[in-house]
């Protein structure tokens, strides 16, 4: 009996230990089940375990856009990097008309402008001047907006009041830095100065003009060949601001790299336009940026309007522009297409100069004799002499736009003459 005893319960332990580790080889088969499942396998029993998705963080940032430069674009540069998606609003040319006086550039060519920034998502035409509570609302429930967002110089309405109240008061407003040194009405100022011969009452003075404009900056003037002063930007440009605009990328391997060169002085739709239809014939886009020296050998003592760097930010901030080179020579030589290895050298039919169709001293002579060089038909018949007619012919308009300026604005402005806006 004794022995019968021991043997039962030495069976009875044998009996457990298996069902245990038959137990718990179902539960360790359960996990690995469960574990693989959450590496793509199909989850038995009904269970799904999913990474959450993080919703992206969209910002929306508004304005006129006005002859866009690069100030517009740093700023742009500025509100994407609070965010993961930029929404940008572009005001329409009746509320621009009622709150500052008539646009240089039309909304079509803004709207250009501004989808042609790399760091825009998405663009909503025709919107206020001023955030209402109405249009707060669509942004947030429509546009799936969590931040508004504008530069810290005030923005003050007709009557006095904040544009950005509401936004602030619903505690959805984040500013951004300034960029110091230009803005849309210096620059209507730097042309006026280039024609006041021809379009300003000559007993205006340069130092009345340079108030008028300039915003107490104390600008300097340059005296041309023809005995006219020509306004000096105070841009002073850097490495890192460079380095913020260009891609930080090179052409692949075999990339078919297509090259154009150009002025590119006030920046506009005409622009962008041919610079899109370069991108299209290749994989990277090289643009020369011609130097001021070059540009006024060409085109008269008073261009350019926008020095070296300050048109090459502006190209560079361009969603078609791979790289640029900064102070590119007038002459394609072959030793430069063998050196940046270029596929193509194109140019557009509208231009400021038909040097392009000349037989004798003709600048792309070279990639023309080697089969490499394209004329592109410009989409629009813009040109930088365009822009400027703009201006002149309607520029007593511009100076009462000007003058509108705020006290508040005014004395924002005075005494700020470098650059800043990280």
């Amino acid at each position: 009996m004794g022995s019968d005893s021991g043997y039962s319960e030495t069976n009875q332990y044998w009996t457990k230990f298996v069902a245990k580790c038959l137990i718990g080889g179902v539960v360790v088969a359960l996990s690995a089940s469960v574990l693989a499942s959450y590496n793509g396998a199909q989850v038995p029993l009904g269970i799904q375990w999913r990474k959450k998705k993080k919703k992206p963080v969209r910002v929306y940032m508004d304005g006129c856009f006005d002859m866009m430069h690069y100030g517009h674009c740093n700023a742009l540069r500025q509100a994407r990097a609070l965010g993961d998606q930029l929404v940008v609003g572009v005001v329409s040319d009746a509320e621009i008309i009622v709150n500052k006086g008539p646009p240089v550039t039309p909304l079509n060519e803004r709207m250009i402008m501004v989808n042609a920034v790399k760091w825009v998502d998405e663009v909503i035409p025709d919107a206020p001047y001023a955030i209402t509570e109405e249009f707060m609302r669509k942004l947030f429930d429509e546009y799936d907006i969590d931040y508004i967002i504008h530069g810290d110089d005030p923005c003050v309405l007709p009557d006095g009041t904040d544009a950005y109240a509401l936004a602030k008061k619903a505690g959805r407003f984040k500013h951004i830095k300034r960029t110091e040194g230009v803005s849309s009405t210096d620059i209507v100022g730097r042309m006026l100065l280039c024609v006041r011969e021809r379009t300003i009452n000559e007993t205006q003075t340069h130092a009345s003009l340079q108030r008028q404009f300039s915003h107490g900056h104390g600008q300097k003037f340059e005296e041309g060949g023809s005995g006219s002063g020509t306004r000096i930007s105070h841009f002073l440009p850097t490495s890192r601001r460079i380095v913020q605009f260009s891609n930080g990328k090179g052409p692949g391997q075999d990339a078919r790299i297509v090259y154009i060169d150009g002025a590119f002085d006030l920046f506009h739709a005409g622009h962008v336009e041919i610079l899109r239809l370069a991108r299209e014939l290749g994989d990277f886009l090289l643009v020369g940026i011609h130097t001021d020296q070059t540009v006024s050998a060409s085109r008269g003592a008073h261009r350019p309007i926008m020095n070296l760097h300050e048109r090459s930010l502006s190209v560079l901030a361009c969603r078609y522009v791979d790289e640029v080179i900064i102070g590119a020579p007038w002459e394609v030589s072959r030793d430069m297409i063998t050196t940046f290895n270029i596929s193509l050298v194109v140019h557009g039919t509208i231009a400021e100069s038909s040097d392009f169709k000349k037989e004798d001293g003709n600048p792309y002579a070279v990639p023309i004799s080697m089969g490499i060089f394209k004329v592109l038909d410009s989409p629009l018949d813009i040109t930088t002499t365009t822009i400027i007619r703009r201006i002149v012919s309607n520029h007593e308009a511009y100076q009462k736009r000007n003058e509108k300026k705020s006290e508040s604005e005014k004395r924002y402005y005075a005494d700020k003459t470098y650059v800043s806006g990280d």
